[in-house]
């Protein structure tokens, strides 16, 4: 089991106890902040009028917010949600091309409904809310903007601003309310798999940005705070999520209630400084004890000392992982200050039911319920919600124009210009000439969903296209544009191949997209045990070329051994949309001058060791390079070409192959079948003949998908390797080991179920070697509507002739019967570890 397992269903051992003998609960530390944003009496005097007519159901619904795959409009008109949600990857109609019109007439159906008193009596008008966390980022065509670390190394407080403006207008554009952002986390174990939603690892930075961001989405008060441009921000995540023990996310954060101020509050100082409406709580625990149940930090600190008038909204399902609670159930809750359940799944219903029971046993007491509806209700009259258009009205409404517009796609252009970090340029070799051969290679270099990380169009940034970024360019794209203007010459050449040999090679790498806890890592170490793309870069130098390196990635990252083999590196984080713009920066004008010189700055501390945490002020400062650091042209390269490349990791973390572990891992891609049907898995809900797919939640979110089989074709789910090449898993079959699926099935078994594997024989089509085992009597062997693990032994299909070196699709899931299906685990397992249940010796 992950950390984030542990920590999800593991509360108050031994040591959190001992921890919390000794942490301080001092609210003299925190700071009392005046907002911007004054309470109106006006506004008070129409909250408390329309709380008093309110019923105890229409106030619960106030504090439920949905998701939009679980709820429909006449849900809405039957219970009057006060909110509801898209997460990462979910979509109107789940499709993953809705039109900006598609999103405008689901919020416009919602509305409708939230205002229809056919029902539930009340006319309160819902808002949706959104992660556009670097852009409208769910919506096909929008602008992408960096990730929040390149714009830290940017540090442009003026330059965020406009971005998030820009945003706002995106947003308003589709009919939306409410935008889950800023993350304000200050980032201190770069382990960590949100290391990218992340400034800086010092609060400076942090904030100023907060109050920088929150302006931009929100406008400023006695301006334009809240006009029909503008949306509610969230400041996030409160508190303490980016310094929790290994960067493990939603793990336990044990600093000092100083510290905690210090280090990880400023981002809300600056934040509520500036107005931000709506604050949300974190998944992370402070000394054992869930943020979403803590009484002291949401109400004590955040409500009282701090001043905090608007909202506080629960994280995905958060308040289900407090000690007592479940998803339905969780009164602690609301007793510690989340004044709206973030409850996406079905089981909003029966957490709507079983809160207003518990109101009415006593175990809530209505005053709090009063004063969370109470300020919900007062940020939607400062939102002007009961006043504005409904959602298709509104000024920006429609305007698709706006989405991807130019303007926003020059700010987000200045953006990527200035996060770009240059850490090495031997020789000056930077600047290049746009009048020279240059090759322009590795995968990342024509691949705009790999260059904008995760929360790209899906949660993970995955399964993406450059047809799904209309508008878009790669950076291959920018040096193609200004290259051949200026009469050089540019090749595209992701493997670096070539005929004529190129004058340099730009070499454009880096991590795959993920998000959240799919981000944690061991250690810091770029492509262990695979460095494909080092033998790239040596590739090159052998020959005699060149190398510039430019590196993709959502942190600083152990790559000595690439710093080596390259004459120039630089940091481009993960620049968005607007990948042309770093051609900008590395490329001289047709006149031979520099267009754009570096500005960006490390905000991170690079690391020297695959295993160093470094920060800014530790008492021991030994980074590789330091916070700060940035070279601009001319300046005298510092980094030796000869820095240490080998390393011991203090513990092996590595564990066996992984086929799917919450997201596809490389090299496999997942396909939905159908008959003779297949089709890519590329979005959150997926359907084909006889078969639906959609992802749902066992631990954190998005972590498992389900499969529904209508019963009426041989219908099932795929992985393979991309493009059919073949993959050599024969390590697995020497351990002996066994494919391990962990599932969990809806009902009885009727019809046979099975798994199979395929490879390809020489000179033979892809799959000719295929191996199929019944799993039926194991599958009803697992308790129905609980989480097993069925291992089968890879004997089972190499006696069937699969040869393991030349494995092309390790796991084929079918059935001609009806069946409901989870899976939240596959991969293969040593028989050291654990038996097979389903052996073929």
């Amino acid at each position: 089991m992950s950390m984030t397992g542990l920590f999800a269903c593991t509360h108050d051992t031994s040591a959190d106890k001992e921890l919390t003998k000794t942490q301080q609960s001092n609210t003299e530390i925190w700071p009392v902040i005046v907002s911007e944003v004054p309470k109106d009496d006006a506004i008070e005097a129409k909250v408390q009028q329309l709380l008093s007519t309110m019923t105890l159901a229409q106030k619960v619904a106030q504090m439920i917010q949905p998701e939009i795959r679980d709820i429909t409009a006449e849900d809405m008109r039957k219970y009057g949600f006060g909110s509801y949600l898209n997460g990462g990857g979910s979509f109107p109609n789940g499709n993953k091309h809705s039109t900006p019109q598609d999103w405008i007439d689901l919020a416009e159906a919602m509305y409708q409904a939230s205002i229809d008193d056919s029902i539930d009596g009340s006319t309160i008008p819902t808002m949706w809310g959104t992660d556009a966390v670097h852009g409208h980022n769910n919506v096909i065509g929008a602008t992408l903007f960096p990730h929040n670390i390149g714009l830290g190394a940017a540090n442009n407080p003026e330059l965020i601003e406009k971005i998030a403006k820009a945003t706002a207008t995106e947003v308003m554009a589709t009919g939306i309310d409410w935008v889950f952002a800023p993350t304000v986390a200050t980032v201190r174990d770069d382990r960590w798999g949100r290391t990218y939603e992340g400034y800086s690892e010092d609060p400076e930075i942090v904030k100023s940005y907060a109050a920088s961001i929150v302006h931009g989405l929100q406008g400023q008060a006695g301006k334009d705070f809240l006009g029909n441009d503008r949306v509610i921000s969230t400041v996030k995540h409160f508190i303490g999520d980016g310094g929790t023990v290994a960067g493990d996310d939603q793990g336990n954060n044990i600093a000092s209630e100083q510290v905690l101020f210090d280090i990880h509050a400023q981002g809300y100082v600056g934040g509520l400084t500036a107005g931000a409406q709506s604050v949300m709580a974190s998944f992370n625990s402070w000394h054992g004890k869930k943020i979403h149940g803590s009484k002291y930090l949401l109400n004590d600190v955040l409500k009282g000392r701090m001043g905090f008038d608007g909202f506080v909204v629960g994280d995905w399902n958060g308040h289900g992982q407090i000690a007592g609670c479940s998803n339905e159930s969780c009164p602690q809750a609301v007793n510690a200050g989340l004044d709206i359940f973030m409850v996406p799944t079905d089981a909003w219903k029966p957490l709507l039911e079983n809160t207003i029971a518990q109101v009415q046993a006593g175990d809530i007491a209505m005053s709090r319920i009063d004063d969370a509806v109470s300020r919900i209700l007062r940020v939607k009259f400062r939102a002007g919600l009961f006043d504005k258009p409904s959602p298709a009205k509104r000024q920006y409404s429609g305007k698709i124009e706006l989405i991807g517009h130019d303007d926003h796609r020059k700010i987000a252009q200045q953006a990527v210009r200035e996060s770009l970090v240059l850490l090495k340029n031997n020789n000056n070799i930077l600047p290049l000439s746009p009048k020279m051969n240059i090759l322009v290679a590795g995968d990342a270099a024509h691949n705009i969903g790999k260059q904008s990380g995760g929360w790209t169009i899906t949660w993970q940034g995955t399964n993406n296209e450059n047809s799904d970024f209309p508008g878009g360019t790669s950076i291959y794209d920018g040096f193609a544009t200004q290259v051949k203007a200026a009469g050089g010459q540019v090749v595209l050449s992701p493997d670096g191949s070539y005929i004529n040999k190129p004058d340099v090679a730009v070499v454009v790498f880096g991590e795959e997209p993920y998000a959240e806890g799919h981000g944690d890592r061991a250690n810091l170490v770029y492509q262990r045990g695979n460095k494909t793309d080092l033998a790239l870069l040596k590739q090159f130098k052998s020959q005699g070329i060149p190398v510039v390196s430019v590196f993709i990635s959502g942190r600083p990252m152990w790559v000595n051994a690439e710093l080596n083999a390259s004459d120039a590196f630089v940091a481009a984080w993960l620049p968005g949309t607007e990948g042309k713009a770093v051609a900008d920066v590395l490329l001289k004008g047709s006149d031979e001058k520099i267009n754009h010189d570096f500005k960006g700055k490390l905000s991170f501390s690079w690391p020297k060791s695959p295993e160093q945490i470094v920060n800014r002020n530790d008492e021991v400062y030994e980074p590789l390079l330091p916070y700060g650091f940035g070279l601009t042209y001319g300046d005298a390269s510092l980094l030796s070409s000869e820095l240490e490349e080998t390393y011991q990791l203090s513990e092996d973390l590595s564990v066996g192959t992984q086929v799917f572990n919450g997201k596809v891992q490389k090299p496999w891609v997942m396909n939905l079948l159908s008959g003779n049907e297949q089709v890519a898995i590329n979005s959150s809900t997926q359907t084909l003949t006889g078969i639906k797919y959609r992802t749902i939640d066992k631990v954190i979110q998005e972590d498992a998908f389900k499969l529904a089989l209508g019963g009426q074709h041989n219908a099932g789910i795929q992985f393979m390797s991309a493009n059919g090449f073949r993959e050599d898993l024969s390590a697995e079959q020497e351990k002996k080991a066994a494919l391990v699926v962990e599932l969990k099935r809806e009902n009885p078994i009727k019809s046979p179920v099975y798994i199979s594997m395929n490879c390809e024989s020489e000179g033979d089509a892809q799959g000719s070697c295929r191996a199929d085992v019944n799993i039926t009597e194991a599958l009803n062997k697992t308790a129905q509507s609980q989480w097993s693990d069925i291992a089968i032994d890879l004997n089972c299909f190499a006696k069937q002739g699969v040869s393991f070196d030349k494995i092309v699709v390790p796991f084929e899931l079918r059935s001609e019967g009806a069946l409901s299906l989870s899976i939240s685990q596959i991969h293969f397992q040593s028989e050291a570890d654990a038996p097979a249940h389903i052996q073929c010796n």
